[in-house]
């Protein structure tokens, strides 16, 4: 089994396609208005944006996006005018982020962790 496509909801999904493809998406699928799918540049995971009425008034899911080179990437997504609501953050748990939220205010957490993602050294075996 491998987890390979999310999918949020969107009050705009025009206005969140320019924000993913800001972040680096690549969009491969455009239903619009009500549905848009984007293919992650670096693997073969989907993840997809559908129209919705009504938003979801907890957010209690977060999507996780992993680059190799944080700080670069951080500093090419605000020139690009992305607002982050943290700066990097280096975590206990051996992952560097920074935080932000998308248009619908999902949030969504940019970082890297390398081999800890999968191997940390608390892992069981």
């Amino acid at each position: 089994m491998n987890l390979n496509q999310i999918t949020i909801a969107s009050a705009d999904v025009a206005k969140s396609t320019v924000f993913y493809k800001t972040l680096g998406l690549n969009l491969i699928v455009d239903a619009s208005p009500r549905y848009v799918r984007f293919e992650c540049p670096d693997d073969d995971a989907t993840f997809s944006i559908h129209k919705t009425k009504e938003l979801p008034t907890v957010k209690s899911t977060t999507l996780y996006f992993e680059v190799e080179n944080l700080s670069e990437t951080v500093s090419n997504l605000q020139q690009k005018g992305i607002i982050f609501n943290s700066q990097i953050i280096e975590q206990p748990w051996l992952w560097c982020e920074a935080h932000l939220n998308d248009p619908d205010g999902n949030p969504i957490i940019i970082y890297h962790a390398g081999k800890n993602r999968k191997s940390p050294p608390w892992r069981i075996n």
